[in-house]
């Protein structure tokens, strides 16, 4: 069985994902875009995974 923080650390890494697309979007559709904003939030999405997601996994 899956515990319960395994769970909430997917739905949060997935809850990112969507925000940063939504983000993509919205900037897309304002004709504005920001590559350094757009790459920190990838970055600060992906040491989350790493550094924490993943060890809790294993």
């Amino acid at each position: 069985m899956v515990s319960h923080l395994t769970v909430a650390m997917i739905a949060f890494v997935a809850l990112s994902a969507v925000l940063i697309g939504v983000l993509a979007i919205v900037m897309h559709m304002r004709h504005k875009y920001s590559p350094n904003l757009i790459g920190a939030l990838i970055g600060a999405l992906m040491c989350f995974v790493l550094l924490e997601t993943i060890p809790a996994l294993i």
